[in-house]
């Protein structure tokens, strides 16, 4: 039976009780003790992911998402992740290695998969004690797969979730500047760099930390960008014309003057002149979705946007071999991998049929 009054308690609040309980097995033979300080240590993860003053029952499947996906980029503290040609970081190759297209997984599949079960165990609960009205696991899309660990069942953002970004990094160049910061500190241009690249072009992230100024080049009035992709193989993709400007803008007055004088000839730069690293990426995302409309804010990764992009192209009817080639793919059936429904895009179809434009 549910108890007729909600306990708004905190998810700290939350935990502490839950872990109390868990312990609590332990003495009856119910849980081993190895297996309870699992789930003590998995609770007190998701107090660190999701803020231990936040109402538990405050949080949606879409929060539970945005947790799970934290995790499963998380660094393993068992092992050093190494560092890559660009100094990587994060994003090198360590014990768990990197995802396809270079996304980088920093738990491994087991361990995001204990994870999702530790948690869900705890909303489980949660419902039976009154401390939320709906258990948020129910409307969570993330999912564990036995390889590759957490994954979101539908990765591209919407087309209004899409929208919301790119306007939001549109809107970065004009920002006030951060409180406490140098003016030389400021990457307000740089972030929104890296978001339209990868809203609009869709490259691997490993594609675009390597990218180069040099690899910009202008033919006949358009902005090109040469992406240097697996297997050697070279694309040149023409950027749209808003990102195109904000390109120029960051690289006139944005990216670090330190850079053309010591011969650094990346692209994205830290304010120290320093090459960007694959985990910063994910960093910058973050941060720019903060500033969009919670109502059309949903956690995603490069790779999600690299999907994204994928699936408004084709939704869009733009030829399916001018999208793999956007994409750097030699193999059009590759293009499915990348392609996720979008809610009523059938309806949408049939109402706009080839064959019946013009007909009443």
């Amino acid at each position: 039976m549910r108890p007729a009054e909600l306990d708004r308690v905190t998810v700290a609040e939350a935990a502490d009780r839950y872990v109390e309980l868990v312990r609590a097995k332990t003495l009856t033979g119910a849980l081993s003790p190895a297996t309870a300080e699992v789930y003590a240590r998995d609770v007190a993860t998701l107090v660190e992911l999701a803020g231990e003053r936040v109402v538990l029952d405050d949080l949606t499947g879409a929060d539970v998402d945005a947790i799970l996906l934290a995790f499963a980029r998380k660094p393993d503290g068992r092992s050093s992740p190494g560092s890559g040609r660009d100094g990587a970081g994060p994003g090198g190759a360590g014990r768990d290695g990197a995802g396809r297209d270079g996304e980088w997984a920093g738990q491994s599949p087991s361990s995001q998969a204990r994870f999702r079960r530790s948690i869900s165990a705890l909303f489980k609960h949660a419902a039976l004690a009154g401390w939320v009205q709906l258990n948020p696991m129910t409307t969570s899309t993330v999912t564990a797969r036995e390889r590759g660990g957490l994954r979101a069942e539908r990765r591209a953002l919407t087309r209004e979730q899409a929208q919301g970004l790119i306007g939001a990094a549109q809107a970065l160049p004009e920002a006030p500047a951060q409180a406490g910061k140098r003016r030389d500190q400021r990457t307000e241009l740089r972030d929104a760099v890296i978001v339209l690249l990868l809203a609009t072009v869709g490259p691997r992230v490993s594609e675009l930390v390597r990218a180069n100024v040099e690899d910009f080049f202008t033919n006949d009035g358009v902005r090109y960008w040469r992406i240097f992709g697996k297997g050697g193989r070279t694309r040149d993709v023409p950027l749209p014309d808003g990102v195109a400007r904000v390109l120029q803008a960051y690289l006139e007055r944005g990216r670090p003057e330190m850079a053309g004088a010591g011969g650094e000839k990346a692209l994205l730069l830290s304010w120290r002149g320093r090459r960007l690293a694959r985990g910063d990426v994910q960093a910058v995302i973050d941060r720019v979705q903060r500033r969009v409309d919670p109502d059309q804010r949903r956690s995603v990764t490069p790779h999600g946007l690299r999907h994204t992009t994928a699936t408004h192209l084709l939704a869009d009817a733009v030829d399916m071999d001018a999208v793999r080639r956007v994409l750097g793919h030699s193999d059009l059936s590759t293009l499915g991998r990348y392609r996720d429904e979008l809610p009523g895009e059938l309806e949408v179809a049939m109402r706009s049929h080839p064959l019946l434009r013009g007909r009443p």
